[in-house]
C-alpha cells in the first residue's frame, strides 16, 4: 500500500488544499481508500469529498448509509449523498453506472474538485478485460480502464490500479478498518460474479501475479489505441460529413481505421462504453457497407438504425419503429429491437437467451415475428399454456417494448420462444438430443 500513498501523494499533480471527490459504497476496497486519503489529508490539507451512492436495492442500503455518514463526521471529511427512491425499467448495471457518474461530476463542478478517485483495482482490472473480450468490443474496450484519465477540468484517478484485492484487504484488517459486505457479489447470476468466483482463482493459481501480466496488456493495447486514434481521426472528418459515411473513400482505408472510424460513430450515439453494443453490431454495419444493394436498412439498440442509400451510410433514430414483422430464420437476424437472433453450432448457455431444439419435433422453418394478440406458449416446466401478454407484464417489460419484443415460432404457428423470457417445452437440455441452437444477444 505504501506504492499507492506514494502515487498519490508523488505522481498525479496533487497539491495542498485541493478538493477530491472519492466514491464510497462502505465496501472493503472504497473504505480502504478513503482511509488511505486520510492520511494524505494530514500531509497535504486537501479537502474530500466523499460521494455516497444510496442504491436502496437491499434492506442494509440505510445501514451502511449512516456508517460512511458517521464515518465521515468523526473524521472530519464532507459527506455527500443520494438516495435513489425508483429505478428505471432499463439495464440495473447501466442505469447505476448513469447515475453515479452524474452525481459524481456535479459534486466535482460544485466543490471545483481536481481528483475524481474510485477503488477499482487489479482483479476489477482482469475481470473487466476478460468479460469484453468473451463480449467484443474496441481496442480502447479490451484494455479495461486507465489509471488516470484526464478530463481536462479534473482527473480520474484510480490508485489501486496495480494491487489486488488480497492486499486491500490485508490493509483493512492491519488497520482495523469497517466496511460492508453488499451479500449480491456472492451471487452467480451476475457476470462479472462468476469471473471472479471461477475465472480469477483459477488464473491467480496459474500465476499469483496475473495481474501484472493483464497490467501490462492493458497498457499495451492503450499504446496501439492511442496510435490508431491519431491515424483515424486524421480520415474521419474527410469520410463522415453531417452525419453521413462516403462509402466509396471509407473502402479506401485500411480495416482496423474503418472499425475504429465505425466505433468512433456508434461512441458518439452510445457513449463511451458502449455496454450495449458488441462485434456483431458492427459486422451488421460493415455488412451493410459492402453488400450489394443500394438501399437498405438495420436496427440497432435504443432505436437507432442505420440506413444506406446508394453512396451513402447515415445513422440516426427511429422513433416510430415498424410494429409489423416476420423474418424467416436463416443464419442471422437482425431484429428491430436491435438485438439478434442466430443459429450458432455450440453454446452451453442455459439461460432464457439460448434456445437448443429437436427439429423433429417441430416443422421447419423457424421464424420470428412480432407478438399478435391472443399468443400463447407452453411453457417448459408447465402444464397448460399461457398468454405471451401476462408473460410481459409479470417481467414488467415496457409497454414500448413489447410490439416489437421477438416472438419464435415453427411453421405451424406454434410458439417455441419468447427471446431472452421464457423457453417452451421444446427445448432440450444439454444432455438431451438436439440438432438446431439459437442465440439471442
Amino acid at each position: 500500500m505504501e506504492e499507492v500513498y506514494n502515487f498519490i501523494l508523488n505522481d498525479i499533480g496533487l497539491k495542498k488544499e485541493d478538493a477530491i471527490v472519492v466514491g464510497v459504497s462502505g465496501g472493503p476496497d472504497s473504505m480502504a481508500l478513503l482511509h488511505l486519503l486520510l492520511n494524505i489529508k494530514k500531509e497535504k490539507h486537501i479537502r474530500i469529498i466523499c460521494a455516497h451512492i444510496n442504491h436502496n436495492q437491499r434492506k442494509e442500503s440505510a445501514e451502511e448509509e449512516e456508517y460512511v455518514k458517521s464515518y465521515c463526521r468523526d473524521n472530519d471529511i464532507i459527506f455527500e449523498c443520494i438516495k435513489i427512491n425508483k429505478w428505471g425499467e432499463e439495464n440495473f448495471e447501466s442505469e447505476a453506472r448513469s447515475v453515479r457518474y452524474t452525481f459524481f461530476e456535479d459534486l466535482i463542478e460544485n466543490y471545483n474538485a481536481s481528483f475524481l478517485m474510485t477503488a477499482h483495482h487489479a482483479d476489477d482490472l482482469i475481470e473487466t478485460i476478460l468479460m469484453r473480450i468473451v463480449r467484443g468490443s474496441t481496442l480502447k474496450g479490451y484494455s479495461g480502464f486507465n489509471k488516470i484519465v484526464d478530463k481536462g477540468t479534473y482527473k480520474i484517478v484510480r490508485p489501486f490500479y496495480t494491487i489486488t484485492k488480497d492486499e486491500i484487504l490485508k490493509y483493512n484488517e492491519d488497520n482495523n478498518i469497517k466496511y460492508y459486505i453488499d451479500a449480491t457479489n456472492n451471487e452467480d447470476i451476475h457476470t462479472r460474479n462468476r469471473y471472479r468466483h471461477v475465472v480469477l482463482p483459477f488464473l491467480k493459481k496459474e500465476n499469483p501475479n496475473v495481474h501484472k501480466k493483464f497490467i501490462k496488456f492493458s497498457e499495451t493495447l492503450m499504446e496501439y489505441n492511442n496510435y490508431i486514434d491519431r491515424e483515424a481521426d486524421n480520415s474521419f472528418n474527410r469520410i463522415f460529413l453531417n452525419g453521413s459515411l462516403d462509402i466509396e473513400k471509407f473502402k479506401e482505408l485500411e480495416k482496423i481505421i474503418q472499425t475504429k472510424i465505425i466505433y468512433s460513430i456508434l461512441e458518439k450515439i452510445y457513449g463511451d462504453d458502449l455496454l450495449i453494443i458488441g462485434d456483431a453490431h458492427v459486422d451488421l454495419i460493415f455488412d451493410l457497407i459492402y453488400s450489394n444493394k443500394s438501399n437498405s436498412i438495420i436496427h440497432l439498440p435504443n432505436s437507432v438504425i442505420v440506413v444506406k442509400s446508394y453512396n451513402e451510410i447515415s445513422f440516426d433514430y427511429d422513433e416510430d419503429i415498424e410494429c409489423e414483422y416476420e423474418i424467416e430464420i436463416n443464419g442471422k437476424v437482425n431484429l428491430p429491437n436491435g438485438k439478434i437472433i442466430e443459429i450458432v453450432t455450440n453454446n452451453y448457455d442455459n439461460s432464457n437467451n439460448t434456445l437448443k431444439i429437436n427439429s423433429e419435433e417441430v416443422k421447419l422453418p423457424l421464424y420470428v415475428r412480432n407478438r399478435k394478440d391472443g399468443d400463447r406458449i407452453h411453457i417448459k416446466g408447465m402444464t397448460g399454456t399461457k398468454k405471451v401478454s401476462d408473460i410481459f407484464i409479470n417481467e414488467k417489460i415496457k409497454s414500448s417494448d413489447r410490439d416489437i419484443w421477438p416472438v419464435v415460432l415453427d411453421a405451424e404457428d406454434n410458439i417455441i420462444w419468447i427471446p431472452g423470457l421464457k423457453k417452451s417445452k421444446y427445448d432440450k437440455k444439454n444432455d438431451e438430443k438436439y440438432d438446431i441452437i439459437l442465440r439471442y444477444y
